[in-house]
């Protein structure tokens, strides 16, 4: 299967969004495109547009006069934004139970044990990514395109956020048990079980982020 080649602007949002949830990109940081643009090999052009996708996100701002800034994490941000994932996700699991096949249980299962193999490495960018095609894999059995795609834009933005959350081991051995729960109630087939398993491992994200900005 023939993949299509990323953009120059494609590559170079992937490799700003790396920077900001690993953290060599702190919140609150200037970005001196010069210095971005030379370290990934590209002009200032693709490097403006992905930052101008970015401060449509909100992960970075702009200043007249001053350029671009890293934005600073905020808990009302992370509020209103995981609100929406709720009510967004809610939706997309229902509808999940509804066309899950035996084949797609394996598949999660095994996704699942891609967290847990990530989540031993202590490595935040592999947990993330194993974490986001586990919870993904889910969603998109809804079958509603447009709700994934609102869904994606949703989890772009609180990637930074997620980052803070998968640094404490406490945390990492939680959302293994988490996701044990939903992967129990994805085969029960049973949609209360799993809508509240999905609030329980989105909410204990919240609090324990909320509690990391409040300091």
């Amino acid at each position: 299967m023939n993949t299509k080649p990323l953009t120059a602007q494609e590559e170079v949002l992937a490799l700003l969004r790396v920077e900001i949830l690993t953290g060599s990109l702190q919140p609150g940081q200037q970005i001196v495109q010069d210095v971005l643009a030379e370290r990934f090999g590209v002009s200032r052009v693709p490097l403006r547009e992905a930052l101008k996708i970015l401060e449509g996100e909100g992960q970075v701002t702009h200043h007249p006069h001053r350029g671009y800034f890293v934005a600073e994490l905020s808990i009302g941000d992370l509020h209103e934004v995981y609100r929406l994932r709720a009510l967004l996700e809610r939706e997309a699991v229902t509808a999940a139970v509804a066309n899950i096949t035996d084949r797609d249980l394996i598949t999660i299962t095994e996704l699942a044990k891609e967290v847990r193999k990530a989540a031993s490495t202590g490595e935040v960018l592999a947990i993330t990514a194993a974490n986001r095609a586990f919870h993904f894999a889910i969603f998109e059995l809804s079958e509603m395109p447009r709700l994934i795609r609102l869904l994606r834009q949703l989890w772009d933005t609180t990637d930074v956020y997620r980052s803070v959350y998968f640094s404490s081991a406490t945390n990492r051995e939680r959302i293994l048990l988490e996701h044990d729960e939903i992967l129990d109630a994805l085969c029960a087939r049973n949609v209360a079980r799993l809508v509240q398993w999905h609030d329980t491992h989105r909410d204990n994200s919240v609090s324990s982020v909320s509690a990391v900005i409040a300091r």
